[in-house]
This record gives C-alpha cells, structure tokens and sequence, in this order.
C-alpha cells in the first residue's frame, strides 16, 4: 500500500511530469513563465485545486453517474478555482494581477480534468491524493524551471535580484512569446534525451 502511494506521487515528478511527459497544460506554461514568482504563484494554485479536486472526485466517485460525470468534475473544479482566486485577491494581489485571466482558466485545464477522469474517479481518495500531489508539485517545477530560464537571461534576474549585474545587456527575446516556445521546445528535447538514457 505504501509502495503504492509513493508510486502514485514520484510519476508526477518524472514519469508523468505533465508539460514535458504527458504535453498537457501548455497554455500557463508559455503565458506565465516570464518570471519565477509567476511560475511558482501558478504551480501553487493549480497543487490547491488539483489536489482538493482530486479528494471531492474520489469521495463522490460511487455517486456521480457516468454519463455526466465530465460535468461534475468541471464544476467540482471550478469551484476550488473560484477559491484559489478569492484567496489570491485578498492574501497575493500583486501576484494575483500578474497572473490575471490565467487563474480563472485553470478550470480548462487539461491536467485537471484529465486527472479526474483517469485516476480520482477510479481511486481512493488516498491514492488520489498523492496522485494531485505529484503531478502538481511536477507541473509546478516546470513552470518554475522555464520561468528561471527566462527571468535569469530575458532579464538577468532571479527572483527579481539581480544575477549578472548592472552590465549584463537581457536576451529580451527569452521573455517574449516566441522565447517560450523555444524554451519549452529546448527542455522537451532535454527530457526526451534524458528519458532514453
């Protein structure tokens, strides 16, 4: 049992990391990874509903019927969203403001529905916990991870401090829109290469 929980929480760190094994939530990860703080605010947001979802699709999985089940799990969703967006306004606003219409779309999130669907509604909820867990602390250290290829040379940055000093001309390209295209195609290609070894 034990072995199967952790299991069911390393995949989300590797094997199912989902921007870069399983090519899902692509939208936040090249609209806010201009910063680190973006990509760590959006990551912390999408663990919350992820993993609250995840525990309300298990606990009522014997009572949903299938046949609207993709409905319920989308409001399920949507509302630990609406929450994750009110506690944002009142405790990170500045925060919140960066990140804007991306908040409120996380309810569209293929991650999110795909997890309710393939795992939460077919597990317990322990299992199901781990699962939200997992991937979500995954997909949060790929935004954090092209959110910092992309702070530290768009804007030689790290967390707002300054990495390569008053010289230091920005690769202004890196934190534009086609910047992470390439950032993201870049580490696609260094997991791949990593997973064949």
């Amino acid at each position: 049992m034990a072995k199967s929980i952790t299991q069911e929480f390393v995949k989300g760190l590797w094997d199912e990391i989902p921007p870069f094994r399983l090519v899902l939530g692509l939208c936040p990860v090249l609209a806010v990874t201009k910063s680190v703080e973006n990509g760590l605010g959006m990551g912390m947001a999408v663990i919350f509903v992820l993993v609250c979802s995840n525990i309300l699709v298990s606990l009522l999985r014997n009572i949903i019927p299938s046949k609207v089940r993709i409905a319920c799990f989308i409001v399920i969703i949507a509302t630990f969203v609406i929450v994750v967006e009110l506690l944002m306004q009142a405790y990170t606003y500045p925060l919140f403001l960066k990140l804007g219409i991306f908040i409120p779309l996380i309810v569209v999130n293929c991650i999110l529905l795909g997890r309710a669907e393939a795992f939460a509604y077919k597990n317990g909820v322990v299992a199901s916990i781990a699962d939200g867990f997992g991937i979500g602390i995954g997909f949060t250290l790929s935004l954090v991870s092209i959110g910092a290829l992309r702070e530290v040379f768009g804007n030689g940055t790290f967390f707002g401090m300054s990495v390569f000093g008053p010289s230091y001309q920005p690769f202004i390209f890196m934190v534009e829109a086609p910047g992470a295209f390439v950032c993201l195609g870049l580490m696609l290609s260094l997991m791949n290469l990593a997973g064949n070894k």
